[in-house]
């Protein structure tokens, strides 16, 4: 069997196609990315298809120029049944420099699914480092603050 694989980066350039009104790359280009990154990031922890539950906490730091190099990296911070948290950061440069800056991060749940798209049991992860266990222990926290959050919004949609 292999080796989950814990984390990812996705590297491209930001295309004209990208930009917004303001001359800046949107806000959806960035998510879209950051979905990518997420579904790559679940799909190769778990061995399977897998679909977006939550998408949270995003926060949008500086902006992304076209042409810029933008790195998206995703790594798996705590597993449950079927799911997996992911932290993800974007993080941009101009190419010809390579200094990096942080853009963009946030934190996304992905669930692994059959082809009828009920869930599926993924490997459990484990955390070993102090940062490991830190990030582990901030996504359980987040699962609490979720669910205060769902009861509040209940409002919008009752």
């Amino acid at each position: 069997m292999n080796t989950p694989q814990r984390d990812i980066t996705l590297r491209f350039l930001a295309e004209p196609q990208d930009v917004n009104f303001g001359g800046k790359v949107h806000g959806g280009a960035v998510m879209k990315w950051i979905d990518l990154a997420a579904y790559a990031c679940a799909a190769g922890w778990s061995g399977r298809y897998c679909v977006t539950a939550y998408a949270g906490g995003i926060r949008f730091i500086a902006p992304i120029h076209v042409g810029s190099l933008v790195e998206v990296e995703a790594k798996v911070i705590y597993t449950g049944n079927s799911s997996m948290h992911i932290a993800l950061a974007v993080n941009a440069c101009d190419p010809k420099s390579l200094n990096r800056r942080l853009t963009t991060h946030c934190i996304v749940i992905m669930v692994a699914v059959d082809q009828n798209g009920q869930s599926e049991s993924v490997p459990k992860w484990q955390p070993e480092t102090e940062a490991d266990k830190k990030q582990h222990s901030s996504a359980v926290k987040l699962m609490e603050m979720r669910k205060q959050i769902g009861e509040e919004m209940q409002i919008f949609i009752d």
